[in-house]
C-alpha cells in the first residue's frame, strides 16, 4: 500500500491553519472533537492551531471548544472536552513569511521528540481564505514537510472561474502531489449523499428505473431561511452560484447520475463522476433564473445590508437547468436551485417520474422519489394507492424511510467528521479530484461571466420577498421543463379521507 493510502494510526499531528476563524471554530474543531471522543483519531494524536491572531492557550481552548455540543451537560463529555484541550496547543504567526513556519516547525519537533519510533506523520488542514492558500502550501512544504506521511486538506472556494481555478491548482501542484491533496466539499461527507450510491446500485427496484425512460425531471434544491446578515461583502464577491451550485449541488448531481463504478475504490468512483460531468455542456442564460431578496416580514433586503454595494445585482437565488448528453440521461432536465432568505432550511433531491399510460387512470399523480439530505435525513417514495373503503379510487401517499425513526439508536456523524476520518485513512473517494474541478468550472464559467457582466450588461435578478419560497417566476420556470406539481388529495403526515 502506498503512503498516500496508508491509514494514520499513531505518531500524527493535525495542524489547523486559520484556527481563530469561523470555519475552524464551528466545523473543524467540533469534528476533530467528535472523532476524538469516539476513539477515531490516531493514538496519542496532537492538534496544533495556527493563526495570525495573538492569544494565549486558555483563550485558544475557549474558542476551539465554544461550538462543541454537550447536551444535558453530560459529565463524560465534559471530561472528554478537558482531555481534548490537553492535546491541543496554539502557535501564532503569519502566513507569508518563512520565519513563522520555522517557529511552528520548532513546536512540532518538540511534540515529536517524545515519539518512541522514527515515524512522523502530519496532516495540514487549511481552514483559510483562498488568498493565502498558496503561500501557506508553499511555506508548509518548505519548512514543515516531514519524512513520514504528509497530507494537506484544502477548503473551497477553489477559484472564481476556470482560469483562476487552474492557476490555483497549478500553484498547489508545484508543492503537493494529487495523492497528498484532499479538496473538501463537505456535501460529499453528508450521510444521505453517501447513501445515494447504495440506493442506486444495491437496489434493482430503483436502478432499473434510473434513466430517461422512466424519469421526467430532477430537482436538486438548497434553501436557507436567512440572508447575508452582515457577510454581504464576502457574498457579493462570489454569489449564490459559486457558493452553492458549482460545488455542493453539482457534486450531488454527479453521484446521482454517474454510471456504476467498477469498485468502491476512490479512483473508480471519481473516474465515473468525471465522465458524467464531461457530458454536460456549459449552462445557457435561457436555462437560468436569477433572484435577489427584498425586505419583507420585518427583515431587511439584500441591498439594505451595509456591507453590500448599494446598486448590487448579485443574485441571492439561482435556478439553472443542466442537460447530460449520454445514452442514460439524454433529454432529462436537471434543475439546480439554491437561495438565501427563503421560507425554510432544506436540502433535497426530487426525482419526478413520467406519467403512467392513460386509460384506466387519468390525471393521476406522478411518482416521486425524494432524498432529503438535511434536516431530518429521509428517503421517501410518493406513489398512488387505493383509497381504503368500498370505492376504487387512487390516492397519492408515500413509502417513508425517515432516519431518526428507523435508526433511532444511531447518531448520524457530521459531514466534517466523516471527511477528516477519510483523510486520515488516505481515502480520496469523497474528495474532489483536480480534473473533476476543472470540468465543473467549464460547465459554470460562461454563465458566471454573463452574470459578472464580462460579455455585456449584467443581468438584473428578479425580486422575491424575504421568507418566501423564492421568485414568483419559479413555478413557470420549472413547469417549462416538465415538472408537474400535484398536491390534490395529498397531505403530510396523515391523510384525512373526510377532507377529500
Amino acid at each position: 500500500m502506498s503512503a498516500a493510502q496508508e491509514e494514520l494510526k499513531d505518531n500524527t499531528i493535525i495542524i489547523v491553519f486559520g484556527a481563530s476563524g469561523d470555519l475552524a471554530k464551528k466545523k473543524t474543531f467540533p469534528a476533530l472533537f467528535g472523532l476524538y471522543r469516539d476513539g477515531f483519531l490516531p493514538e496519542d494524536v496532537k492538534i496544533v492551531g495556527y493563526a495570525r491572531t495573538k492569544m494565549d492557550e486558555t483563550e485558544f481552548h475557549k474558542r476551539a471548544t465554544q461550538y462543541i455540543k454537550n447536551p444535558g451537560d453530560d459529565a463524560g463529555t465534559a471530561a472528554k472536552i478537558e482531555e481534548f484541550k490537553k492535546i491541543s496547543t496554539y502557535i501564532s504567526g503569519g502566513y507569508e513569511d518563512g520565519e513563522s513556519f520555522d517557529v511552528l516547525e520548532k513546536h512540532l519537533a518538540e511534540i515529536e521528540s517524545s515519539y518512541k519510533s522514527k515515524e512522523r506523520n502530519r496532516v495540514f488542514y487549511l481552514a483559510l481564505p483562498p488568498s493565502v492558500f498558496i503561500p501557506v502550501a508553499k511555506n508548509v512544504k518548505e519548512h514543515n514537510y516531514t519524512s513520514g506521511v504528509n497530507r494537506i486538506i484544502v477548503e473551497k472556494p477553489f477559484g472564481k472561474d476556470l482560469d483562476s481555478s487552474r492557476e490555483l491548482l497549478g500553484a498547489l501542484k508545484q508543492y503537493w502531489t494529487e495523492d497528498e491533496t484532499f479538496r473538501i466539499d463537505h456535501y460529499l461527507g453528508k450521510e444521505m449523499v453517501k447513501n445515494i450510491l447504495v440506493l442506486r446500485f444495491a437496489n434493482v427496484a430503483l436502478s432499473s428505473a434510473w434513466d430517461k425512460n422512466s424519469i421526467s425531471n430532477v430537482q436538486i434544491t438548497f434553501k436557507e431561511p436567512f440572508g447575508t446578515e452582515g457577510r454581504g461583502g464576502y457574498f457579493d464577491e462570489f454569489g449564490i452560484i459559486r457558493d452553492i451550485l458549482q460545488n455542493h449541488l453539482l457534486q450531488v448531481l454527479s453521484v446521482l447520475t454517474m454510471e456504476r463504478p467498477v469498485s468502491f475504490a476512490a479512483e473508480d468512483i471519481r473516474d465515473e463522476k468525471v465522465k458524467v460531468l464531461r457530458a454536460i455542456p456549459p449552462i445557457e442564460p435561457s436555462d437560468t433564473l436569477l433572484g435577489q431578496y427584498v425586505g419583507a416580514n420585518g427583515k431587511p433586503g439584500y441591498l439594505e445590508d451595509d456591507t453590500v454595494p448599494h446598486n448590487s445585482v448579485c443574485p441571492t437565488y439561482a435556478a439553472t437547468t443542466l442537460w447530460i448528453h449520454n445514452p442514460r440521461w439524454e433529454g432529462v432536465p436537471f434543475i439546480l436551485k439554491a437561495g438565501k432568505a427563503l421560507n425554510e432550511a432544506k436540502v433535497e433531491v426530487r426525482i419526478q417520474f413520467k406519467d403512467v399510460t392513460q386509460g384506466i387512470f387519468k390525471d393521476i399523480s406522478r411518482n416521486e422519489l425524494v432524498l432529503r439530505i438535511q434536516p431530518s435525513e429521509a428517503v421517501y417514495l410518493k406513489l398512488n394507492a387505493k383509497t381504503p373503503g368500498l370505492y376504487t379510487r387512487a390516492l397519492p401517499t408515500e413509502m417513508d424511510l425517515t432516519y431518526k425513526r428507523r435508526f433511532a439508536e444511531n447518531k448520524i456523524p457530521e459531514a466534517y467528521e466523516a471527511l477528516i476520518l477519510d483523510a486520515l485513512k488516505g481515502d480520496h473517494s469523497n474528495f474532489v479530484r483536480h480534473d473533476e474541478l476543472d470540468v465543473a468550472w467549464k460547465i459554470f464559467t460562461p454563465i458566471l461571466h454573463w452574470i459578472d457582466g464580462k460579455n455585456g450588461p449584467r443581468p438584473k435578478p428578479v425580486s422575491y420577498p424575504y421568507g418566501s419560497r423564492g421568485p414568483k417566476e419559479l413555478d413557470a420556470f420549472i413547469h417549462k421543463y416538465g415538472f408537474e406539481r400535484s398536491t390534490e388529495g395529498y397531505s403530510w403526515p396523515v391523510t384525512n379521507l373526510a377532507n377529500l
